[in-house]
């Protein structure tokens, strides 16, 4: 893993080119997502180190242990958007628990996946690590496979489920991070320009294009005028361009299917009352661009404030509380993450007893120290993703009991 590690740290470059290539993230990001991959591989390297048994206080003339097992064959199945931390983190979790690996890159960004995971695969003893391409019918392929103990993917519900139903079928094992509908509740009292580049970073970070990017905004009545205005004059500034030129502050959208959905989105959700004060429709030019948008009074029960968008739309909410905001950011069918920006400590504790997420971020859209774990709730996928207890979750337990067998004296066979 650190010689894998050391090898994708130093095809940083080409892997962020190839991956801005196939999604139009910007290379900045692009570059660095490929870098957070690597440092993924080195950390592995001793934490996974950790995932053992352990000794039970039998009989003393016996031995009793627990031990963890790889599970064997697991197969990992991940998204476009951000493959290289996705795939790093899965892949590293499974090597170093001793399992082998299928791998099955997205097909929307088949060769920066293919590339990554080549670069890990060349370092490791043959057969260890295999990489497919393919689309759905090739991922269904893999998962329906008898062989393949566990299957781990991070991507759709609508893939997610399909997987779980087919690997269920077959009495195997599922680790899914799925969609995600995430909030950020805005209370009284915070500073509005500080509240409104917090909520701008969530939803236009690679255009809307992450698991964990912002897609329902709940301002209190209090700042919401002035957050909404300081919003739309971040994204009346943002440069849509070359995702490749440092001066763009967004690229392209991934495809044209994609471009699709979020103008539905924002259609419907403009139909239905909904003001469009930033953006609004897809960019005259050629390709699937889409500029930041900024929608306010946003109805509750429209596909943009229900349905993942994955896009880069501010879908803003006025609340007259923060229990009204509360109760709005915790409604939905996904249970990914959510973000709570407040400056009163209680409000902040209530969010995280309350919120039925995996994450919850106070204060910070994004952000979080290594070595967290969660598990998604709901729609949103089960099992944890990352940090120790994905380690755990890549092996299985084995109950060992231990005695010595009448008559055989200290450790040797009576033809000794």
């Amino acid at each position: 893993l650190r010689a894998a590690a050391a090898a994708v740290a130093a095809a940083a470059p080409e892997l962020g080119a190839s991956l801005t290539a196939c999604t139009g993230r910007l290379l900045v990001q692009s570059v660095e997502s490929a870098q957070v991959a690597a440092s993924i591989l080195e950390e592995a390297a001793t934490t996974g180190l950790g995932a053992t048994g352990r000794t039970l206080a039998g009989a003393s003339s016996a031995v009793d242990v627990v031990r963890r097992e790889p599970h064997g064959v697991v197969a990992v199945v991940t998204p476009w958007n951000d493959p290289f931390p996705a795939a790093a983190g899965l892949l590293a979790a499974a090597l170093v628990t001793g399992n082998t690996v299928v791998h099955k890159p997205s097909e929307r960004s088949a060769v920066p996946g293919w590339r990554m995971a080549r670069l890990i695969a060349e370092v490791l003893p043959p057969g260890v690590l295999n990489v497919v391409n393919g689309d759905g019918e090739t991922g269904a392929a893999l998962v329906a496979d008898e062989r393949v103990a566990l299957v781990a993917q991070v991507g759709s519900s609508a893939t997610g489920r399909r997987i779980a139903t087919a690997v269920g079928a077959r009495g195997g094992r599922v680790l899914l991070e799925n969609g995600g509908k995430d909030p950020i509740l805005v209370d009284a009292g915070v500073d509005p320009r500080w509240a409104a580049g917090q909520i701008a970073t969530g939803a236009f970070t690679n255009a809307g294009q992450l698991c964990t990017s912002v897609e329902r905004v709940y301002v209190h009545e209090e700042v919401a005028d002035d957050v909404v205005a300081e919003l739309v004059r971040i994204a009346e500034g943002m440069r849509v361009a070359d995702p490749s030129d440092a001066g763009s502050d967004l690229g392209p959208m991934v495809d044209g299917a994609q471009l699709a959905v979020v103008d539905r989105h924002v259609r419907e959700a403009v139909a239905a009352g909904a003001r469009c004060l930033a953006g609004g429709e897809p960019l005259g030019r050629e390709g699937s661009w889409y500029p930041p948008t900024v929608l306010d009074g946003c109805p509750d029960d429209v596909e943009l404030m229900t349905e993942e968008t994955f896009g880069p739309v501010a879908a803003v909410r006025r609340v007259a509380s923060f229990d009204e905001g509360l109760a709005l950011a915790g409604s939905g069918r996904y249970g990914l993450a959510a973000t709570v920006l407040t400056p009163d400590m209680g409000r902040a504790l209530r969010a995280a007893d309350e919120l039925e997420v995996g994450t919850v971020k106070v204060n910070a859209v994004f952000g979080g120290a290594p070595g967290g774990s969660a598990d998604p709730r709901r729609d949103s996928g089960a099992g944890a993703g990352y940090g120790p207890d994905l380690l755990t979750a890549m092996t299985v337990l084995k109950a060992v009991h231990l005695e010595a067998a009448p008559g055989v004296g200290n450790g040797g066979s009576q033809d000794r």
